[in-house]
């Protein structure tokens, strides 16, 4: 779970600064710096959300699959599950 946290903010975090450059100076540097760490943080986020079991009864590994977000709206998800099961 603590891979999970970090690679979601990473996810989300990296998609911030690549639309704040996008949007603002549009410097190639950054976007060829933070592309590539937003694209292995995105990776992460769905490769450690799968075999979670509290994942699947809840939608949560379908919901890391969104980018960008995806791995904040799968913690969420999966932090909701009730602690006695179904």
């Amino acid at each position: 779970m603590r891979t999970l946290r970090i690679a979601a903010g990473v996810e989300a975090a990296s998609l911030v600064a690549l639309l704040g450059n996008l949007l603002t100076t549009h410097t190639p540097a950054v976007s060829a710096l933070v592309g590539p760490l937003h694209g292995t943080a995105y990776l992460v986020v769905i490769a450690t959300t799968w075999p979670v079991p509290a994942a699947a009864p809840w939608g949560a590994r379908w919901l890391a699959v969104v980018p960008g977000v995806g791995g904040l709206l799968a913690l969420c998800r999966i932090r909701d599950r009730p602690l006695g099961g179904s």
